[in-house]
């Protein structure tokens, strides 16, 4: 009997863990590409791509933009969701095992989220996005089936 007892709570003990693992690794996944999605190698030859981007202004719907304005947006909006789901994947691991069981959905839906951040990470991106993304999916992924046990 108290090994059947002992079984939720060994499991609930793993996804918690899982989660946590995530929420470590997404923080340094949103610390690494805040600080380096700006960065260039003189090597790749791309300065004076970058140079036309900070050069050439329009007008968008009543503001005055560049291409590096909306190439920077897009990446601090990127750290955000990465700093967010940090903190999401931290407050998984801190819930009970029957509130996580009634997560199920929304516990897949962010495994699966990072499933597909790991399939652009692989087909546009370079390794170190690929293995952070790939190994958050798996943790989330690990994480939310042990949590629908």
């Amino acid at each position: 009997m108290a090994g059947v007892a002992a079984t939720p709570i060994k499991q609930d003990m793993k996804a918690s863990v899982l989660y946590r693992v995530s929420a470590v690794l997404l923080l340094l996944f949103a610390v690494g590409h805040t600080l380096g999605f700006r960065q260039s190698d003189p090597q790749w030859g791309v300065d004076a791509l970058l140079g036309l981007m900070r050069s050439i202004h329009f007008d968008v719907q009543g503001f005055h933009r560049t291409y590096w304005d909306l190439f920077v947006a897009a990446g601090f909006t990127v750290g955000v969701f990465y700093l967010f789901a940090a903190i999401l994947a931290w407050q998984l691991g801190r819930l009970p095992a029957g509130t996580l069981a009634q997560m199920r959905v929304a516990a897949w839906a962010f495994a699966l989220c990072f499933a597909v951040v790991t399939v652009v990470s692989w087909k546009y991106l370079f390794l170190i996005p690929l293995v952070f993304s790939a190994a958050i999916t798996a943790c989330l992924s690990a994480a939310a089936w042990l949590a629908g046990k």
